[in-house]
């Protein structure tokens, strides 16, 4: 866990960097965009936000949900998906009940993973 001289000093640095001043651009220019392309400016707002709250908390990209980009990229949205992204080999380990909680879970993520990759498609804004 970072502590609180860190978490200042990060946000000393943004604000040395004009971090603000580039989010309020882009929302900016995010907004004018969708007036230009018909698409609603709240969503806009919404996704630029929640990209500029990633990119504070600096976590890594998501592996699973680049998989899942990926798989939707090459093949659209197949009914094998579960199965296509299950990890096999840790899968053939795995009792009865372990393998229906992990079927659960990976169903949540790649659900979550999907509404992510759908409103990523939605807004062309990179």
């Amino acid at each position: 866990m970072e502590s609180i001289k860190s978490i200042a000093r990060q946000a000393k640095q943004r604000l040395k960097n004009n971090f603000w001043e580039n989010c309020k651009t882009n929302i900016k220019q995010g907004e004018l965009q969708a007036k230009n392309l018909g698409l609603n400016e709240s969503k806009v707002k919404s996704y630029i936000g929640v990209k500029v709250q990633r990119q504070i908390k600096g976590s890594a990209p998501d592996e699973f949900y680049l998989r899942v980009k990926a798989m939707l990229d090459e093949c659209g949205e197949v009914s094998d998906a579960i199965g296509r992204l299950t990890d096999k080999a840790y899968y053939a380990t795995l009792s009865y009940e372990e393998k229906q909680r992990y079927n659960l879970e990976l169903s949540a993520k790649y659900l979550a993973a999907l509404e992510r990759y759908r409103k990523e498609r939605e807004l062309p804004l990179g």
